[in-house]
């Protein structure tokens, strides 16, 4: 129990900076990025449902081989239920969660909500131990038509895995998914935590023990979702995903010692996503490592990190073999749907930011040290092309900013609402009607992230071009958590984010916010956290510093006094007072920066000493 506690308490006191606000308001972006998933809603829909002009969909799903597969979410513009991508959306949808759902404010129950429909479905396609149903639908006939989910007349055959047909890529995804969703639900609902866990439990050891490629058994996913990838870096994701559920040594040895045969000590990527995961299993035991939980597997972790470096890196533009970026700045995998490559890569940098931050270090790449800082400054210029900082000015966000995409490629959005005309849509007559339309969708997409723009910044937006304009899951998942670190960050109480949320239940007792003004400069404190360790309360204080001058502020400096335990976000002087954190040079008018520190004591004095006025 105390190296539980103390493993917490390390946890909590990791901080990391932020550099001050943009113009952009991630708050509404992270709200509309979440609403997305309720338009891809497949099944009866809750009666909570906000994107009202879907209605319920797919209601005899899984009949035909006996089983109950109502529910789970349409990947992209179509109305397939593709496993393997659908895993991976609840996979990262929770790792959003697990970092920064203390920053989602207001959204952090939709978000859980997204997460349990996806988790709640995969439950269902999980009926026996060593039985999966992998996709629901076919893209073949389904691509022929072009119908509103409500009215869809095309195959819904269930396509499964078994010990006689395995798919160690497809279970192990589902298996990361199941344990990652288990931690988010661990505090707010224990026995759907423990169910999500026995799931991912039996599909590890499903995934492990029966090895194959999802797409050779479920051949008819092999034009859409190939697994190119194959399926080693799944069963080590879905061991890191288990390992970060359980803190079982069975799941760390594993780790350890298939880290070579399975390629995760020697694969560098430049891409993480859907199908390649070892950027993403390589951040998280990189993770395990600076955190002291790499156990007796430190050495072969170390080479772990070295490849979650390489890929960090090469996204910076400093490395010996970098990513590809548009003329714009962002970053270029493929023209067919590249934003999904530029939101996951931008999670991984964000979270890694965090994480060299809390352990203090810096990135060494090819070309030289990196502080978290730029990493973090990146990842945020990724997002702000996204919401329109870009050649076009176009925001890639369906509904964010004046200027984004009108005719989406996807079936729901483009046709009217079935509350609207509850006219029967036929297979071809939606082509003739509705696809072929020049004119924007009558039905919002509201928050979908498109394919977006070509390696030029070239955007046409057209129906027809589904390489551009379809959305997909998986190109939102990653996104919530880096626009609620971004949004936390812009706030008054989170320039400094705890990179993960403690177990314990927080003290009851909770001193009152203390406030201090010397004009024109505002000061206010507050308690954020509490717990117990070896008998002692410690408790987690923000400071908040305001300009309110109207001018930009230069050579600050506080003075702290009843201080006693360690200070994040200041930057100490050779006098004992503190300065603006090295990162920042001046504090402009109405802008806020924010410290934080950690004793067991009452809220310390702060107090300003010296400042000017440009």
């Amino acid at each position: 129990m105390a190296k539980f506690i103390q493993a917490a308490l390390f946890l909590l006191m990791a901080v990391v900076p932020l550099a001050l606000a943009g113009g952009h308001d991630y708050g509404q972006a992270l709200s509309k990025s979440i609403l997305f998933f309720e338009a891809q809603r497949s099944g009866y829909l809750p009666g909570n449902q906000r994107v009202n002009w879907r209605g319920n969909s797919g209601l005899l799903d899984g009949k035909a081989s006996g089983v109950d597969l109502v529910g789970g979410y349409y990947d992209a513009g179509d109305n397939v239920k593709f496993g393997l991508p659908m895993a991976f959306t609840v996979t990262m949808m929770s790792w959003s969660i697990l970092e920064y759902g203390s920053q989602m404010s207001g959204e952090l129950g939709h978000a859980m909500d997204a997460v349990k429909w996806g988790t709640d479905y995969l439950i269902k396609a999980h009926p026996e131990p060593r039985v999966l149903y992998g996709e629901v639908g076919d893209g073949n006939t389904d691509h022929y038509c072009w119908q509103r989910p409500e009215d869809m007349t095309t195959s819904r055959s269930a396509y499964r895995i078994d010990v006689n047909n395995p798919g160690s890529d497809l279970a192990g995804e589902t298996a990361a998914a199941m344990a990652a969703a288990s931690i988010v639900f661990h505090r707010s609902n224990p026995a759907y935590s423990r169910e999500l866990l026995t799931h991912a439990f039996q599909l590890f050891d499903f995934a492990d023990k029966y090895r194959g490629k999802y797409d050779s058994s479920i051949s008819v996913a092999q034009k859409y979702y190939r697994s190119v990838s194959g399926y080693a870096d799944e069963l080590l994701w879905a061991a890191a995903w288990l390992y970060k559920a359980t803190n079982e040594p069975y799941y760390l040895n594993y780790l350890g010692e298939n880290g070579d045969a399975l390629g995760g000590t020697g694969w560098a990527m430049t891409e993480f996503g859907w199908d390649v995961k070892y950027a993403g299993v390589q951040t998280l035991v990189a993770m395990f490592l600076m955190g002291g939980k790499a156990g007796g597997h430190s050495q072969v972790f170390g080479k772990y990190q070295e490849k979650a470096e390489k890929f960090m890196c090469s996204c910076m533009g400093k490395a010996n073999q970098n990513v590809q970026k548009t003329p714009g700045g962002l970053i270029f995998r493929q023209r067919w749907n590249n934003l999904q490559f530029v939101t996951s890569a931008s999670f991984l940098l964000t979270v890694y930011s965090d994480h060299l931050t809390s352990a203090r270090k810096d990135l060494q790449c090819a070309s030289g040290s990196v502080a978290p800082s730029e990493l973090l400054a990146f990842a945020k210029s990724q997002v702000d092309y996204i919401l329109g900082d870009n050649p076009r000015a176009t925001s890639y966000m369906v509904g964010y900013g004046s200027h984004f995409p009108r005719q989406v490629h996807h079936r729901g959005s483009s046709i009217v609402s079935i509350k609207v005309d509850p006219s029967f849509v036929s297979c071809r007559g939606g082509y003739a009607t509705w696809f072929s339309r020049k004119a924007n969708d009558p039905n919002l997409l509201t928050g979908a992230i498109v394919g977006g723009p070509d390696a030029y910044d070239n955007f046409a937006d057209q129906r027809d071009n589904y390489e551009q304009t379809e959305p997909a899951t998986y190109n939102n998942a990653p996104l919530l958590g880096v626009l609620a670190r971004l949004n936390g960050g812009h706030a008054a109480y989170n320039q400094l984010l705890p990179v993960e949320v403690p177990l314990q239940k927080p003290i009851a007792a909770q001193p009152k916010p203390v406030s201090t003004s010397t004009a024109p400069v505002e000061i206010n404190q507050k308690e954020t956290a509490s717990w117990v360790s070896n008998g002692k309360t410690y408790y987690r204080y923000s400071a908040i510093v305001t300009n309110k001058s109207g001018k930009t502020i230069k050579n600050f400096n506080l003075t702290v006094s009843k201080l006693y335990g360690p200070l994040w976000g200041l930057t100490k002087t050779a006098g004992g007072s503190y300065g603006l954190p090295k990162w920042v040079n001046s504090l402009p008018a109405d802008k806020s920066i924010e410290f934080v520190y950690i004793h067991s004591a009452p809220i310390a004095d702060v107090s300003v000493s010296s400042y000017t006025l440009a």
